[in-house]
């Protein structure tokens, strides 16, 4: 009968006594491992910046296009039957349970001031956008409400746009010029850094009565809609949908709710996650496939140790589960091996690329570790049977 302390050092002799093979195993395991982790951290990563850059607008938040589209993409590309007008944000705005509402227009101009030009994002949006948008002032104050229907030419800056036109200096009661029509500089926006490669830093800001007139455009592009804790998203987007089918006489307009649009990305960039996971598998099938070489050649070079194990008294699932864990040892320490060649790899890329999104969680790690055992207890399961399925004497007299 085998002991099992027997049975254990038996095991890490056999992985100890060749060493160089052993290594060679571990490392086939390790890479493999090291790619699932890291392309599952970068991919989580990049899921959460993206889900983070659309919550820092807020979850209650209801955006309205022009346009009907079926099967989603992006609302303003169709054409409409009647489009979006300020006149419909201000209906909206009638609406119970109403913080915000913002209409919008986004264009593209060059923004000149004294002898300087620079081309940039214009966005022409209402007085409430940066309550509802969550932007937050460095300098003097956002845009106006209108008054007697026409808002003032103010103009507020990105902060990078205002360093970039105006250096060190205050740019507070300036004049700028944009496009063809000439604006008072009142604001200056905090930093926001960039949203999916747009640069929130380099807009300006003006009033949307002004951006459809310098953007010759007859309807805007979004309204977007806040509300209070008062509604539920979907309440509200009944309701909008009510009062624009009302004015417009048709459903020509397309509603995304916060919760729609998050909840989409999330399936989107978790689908993402587990694609680029599976290529890193790739790596983890060839450390797979080592093991079952080394056991195989193991097997075949043990055949009179296994003989003579049966002849003292070892019984078939006893040689079985020695070589099942050596196996699953070998594949274990290339685990641990390959979080260890995980982390280096993620500390260098920390340094090389700060601002690239990485989420390592530690349900990764625990998991990593668990598929490395269970990749060696499949691969070493084939010559672990054929080992246990040796005859002691034809064992020992095939050697």
């Amino acid at each position: 009968m085998l002991r099992l302390r027997d049975g254990l050092y038996l095991t890490s002799t056999a992985i100890v006594s060749r060493p160089l093979r052993s290594l060679l195993t571990l490392l086939g395991v390790a890479i493999g491992i090291a790619a699932v982790t890291l392309l599952t951290a970068i991919g989580e990563g990049l899921r959460s910046y993206v889900l983070d850059s659309f919550s820092q607008f807020g979850t209650r938040i209801v955006a309205v296009h022009p346009g009907k589209t079926q099967t989603g993409g992006m609302g303003g590309l169709l054409g409409s039957v009647r489009p979006l007008t300020r006149a419909d944000a201000e209906a909206l705005r009638q609406l119970r349970h109403i913080e915000a509402v913002v209409p919008v227009i986004q264009g593209n101009a060059d923004i000149k001031y004294r002898q300087l030009t620079r081309r940039g994002d214009v966005i022409g949006g209402g007085y409430q956008l940066a309550e509802a948008w969550r932007f937050k002032l460095a300098l003097g104050s956002f845009l106006p409400p209108a008054r007697d229907g026409r808002s003032p030419p103010y103009a507020v800056l990105g902060a990078k746009l205002q360093r970039e036109l105006f250096g060190s200096d205050s740019p507070l009661g300036e004049l700028i010029r944009i496009g063809d029509t000439r604006f008072r500089v009142i604001g200056v926006m905090e930093e926001k850094g960039q949203m999916l490669g747009f640069d929130l830093d380099e807009v300006a800001y003006i009033p949307v009565d002004w951006a459809e007139s310098l953007f010759n455009r007859e309807g805007l592009m979004e309204i977007d809609v806040v509300f209070n804790s008062g509604t539920s998203s979907a309440a509200l987007a009944r309701r909008i949908k009510s009062l624009l089918h009302e004015r417009h006489g048709a459903e020509d307009f397309t509603i995304t709710t916060q919760d729609d649009m998050l909840a989409s990305l999330d399936r989107i960039l978790g689908t993402l996650s587990i694609a680029i996971g599976a290529l890193g598998g790739i790596s983890l099938l060839v450390g797979a496939v080592g093991i079952l070489t080394i056991m195989t050649t193991t097997v075949a070079e043990r055949t009179a140790e296994i003989g003579l194990l049966r002849a003292i008294g070892a019984s078939p699932r006893q040689v079985l589960g020695l070589f099942l864990a050596e196996a699953t040892l070998l594949s274990l320490a290339g685990g641990a091996l390959g979080l260890l060649l995980t982390g280096m790899l993620l500390g260098g890329l920390h340094l090389a690329l700060p601002k690239m999104p990485l989420a390592l969680q530690p349900a990764f790690i625990a998991g990593s570790l668990l598929l490395s055992a269970v990749i060696g207890i499949l691969a070493g399961l084939a010559p672990a049977h054929k080992a246990a399925q040796l005859h002691p004497v034809d064992a020992l007299r095939g050697e």
